[in-house]
């Protein structure tokens, strides 16, 4: 029953309807502009709530992802690094490590394990304690402490690193298990993607910060095996062997580095794709270092300008342009110029591509390469060398040969010098094309 206010409105307003509507009855007209307040408000709730579905969705999405990895994200804590003064929470570097004062002697600088010398983040990838992060967080090192999201402190043992592709991992223990995070495919991510940086920036634990996947394959000077993910989740001094992980939770690579002017975040940070990390941290594990192979050959991608050059299609795979003599490909039959497109039945699509596929197979297996010779498909058996074999390092005369063909290939780019304490200048080229 309505109330006599609300009657009086209604009639009031039916009059006015009546006559611009040409006299319809009042009693026709007062469930028309009864219903109309409740109606548009309705309506006006739907479109708030459309508007915000979206929104409120990537919230809870960021909110699980967070709450699901953050457990296993750790703190680094390194001791006496040799060269390093104590370490702070304002420099430039993505470790979070010190910088020596270059008004001391380096008599002056030697310390003890005391020294708290650098400053970064891992995360836990076993229940038993196995940990990754940065070889640069932790090389040099006296001491490593590992410090778990409910600020326990455990000192770690195992401590390994592999400079080439600035991988560390370290082992912690106690009685019970650790919270480990799970592990996704990088391979599967792609630009445009979401993904959240867990670390210690500045000493600041358990700090989340969200961005997109900007690009994939990069190559900077200071890892030369395998390529980085480029993301503009903020990536700051502390961060360094911080998990960056996918909308599920799961670990997609490491950060390690980011690119800038003043010693900060600007918007360009790296990645060790997790796919890459997961192999070299089982390599340190197991054996202390990577085991990495090789077959002595210099690469480079048909890009339209080397493609056009040899008169090769672009894509078709990539270039062997020299072979060193006595080398595994050279025994195995592989000749300068020749296309190399498959490896074991893996499609070999550019440079940073074979050079993963290469580096991970077994020393002295025997594997089927695909070459394009001409216009012939050629099968071969190489026989898959250690990279420390010393049949795989080319002559000086082999270098000068290369260092003359660098003009001729435009392979990859680098970007700008993560290094903070170096002043970043616009992006380069590297000429030089990668070896395998």
């Amino acid at each position: 029953m309505c109330s006599p206010a609300f009657v009086r409105h209604a009639i009031a307003a039916a009059i006015v309807c009546g006559s611009v509507l040409g006299g319809i009855p009042a009693s026709s007209v007062i469930p028309c502009v009864a219903a109309d307040p409740p109606a548009k408000e309705a309506a006006a709730n739907q479109d708030h709530a459309a508007v915000l579905a979206g929104p409120r969705a990537l919230s809870r999405a960021f909110r699980f992802a967070a709450r699901k990895a953050t457990p296993s994200v750790v703190t680094i804590l390194s001791y006496g690094q040799a060269g390093l003064g104590k370490a702070t929470n304002d420099g430039g570097d993505p470790s979070g490590q010190a910088k020596p004062n270059e008004s001391q002697q380096e008599s002056e600088l030697e310390i003890d394990d005391k020294q708290l010398t650098g400053i970064g983040s891992g995360v836990i990838i076993s229940p038993d304690g196995m940990v990754i992060t940065n070889n640069h967080v932790i090389t040099g090192a006296k001491r490593v402490v590992v410090q778990l999201s409910d600020e326990t402190e455990i000192e770690a043992t195992d401590v390994f690193g592999d400079p080439a592709s600035d991988v560390a991992t370290l082992r912690i223990s106690r009685d019970e298990p650790f919270v480990d995070a799970g592990l996704g495919d990088s391979d599967a991510i792609e630009i445009g993607d979401w993904v959240l940086a867990i670390g210690s920036p500045f000493r600041l634990e358990a700090t989340v910060s969200a961005g997109i996947i900007s690009a994939k394959n990069r190559a900077i000077r200071r890892i030369n095996r395998g390529r980085l993910i480029q993301t503009d989740a903020a990536i700051n001094p502390g961060n360094s062997g911080g998990p960056l992980i996918d909308l599920d939770g799961e670990v997609v690579a490491i950060s390690t580095a980011i690119a800038t002017r003043n010693g900060g975040y600007q918007g360009i940070g790296f990645a060790i794709p997790i796919n890459h990390a997961k192999w070299i941290a089982k390599e340190l594990a197991a054996h202390g270092k990577v085991r990495r192979a090789a077959i002595g050959i210099r690469i480079a991608e048909l890009s339209p300008k080397i493609a056009a050059k040899f008169d090769l299609p672009v894509g078709l795979g990539v270039l062997a342009y020299q072979v060193i003599d006595g080398s595994a490909a050279a025994r195995g039959g592989i000749k300068p110029l020749d296309v190399i497109v498959e490896i074991d039945g893996e499609p070999i699509k550019d440079p940073s591509n074979l050079q993963a596929a290469v580096e991970r197979l077994p020393v002295g297996s025997f594997q089927d390469f695909k070459i394009v010779r001409g216009e012939k498909e050629i099968s071969l058996q190489i026989e898959i060398a250690s990279i420390e074999d010393p049949t795989l390092t080319a002559s000086k005369d082999d270098e000068v040969e290369s260092s003359n063909s660098k003009s001729d290939s435009d392979t990859k780019v680098i970007a700008e010098e993560p290094r903070p304490e170096v002043e970043a200048d616009q992006p380069q080229v590297d000429s030089e094309p990668d070896a395998s």
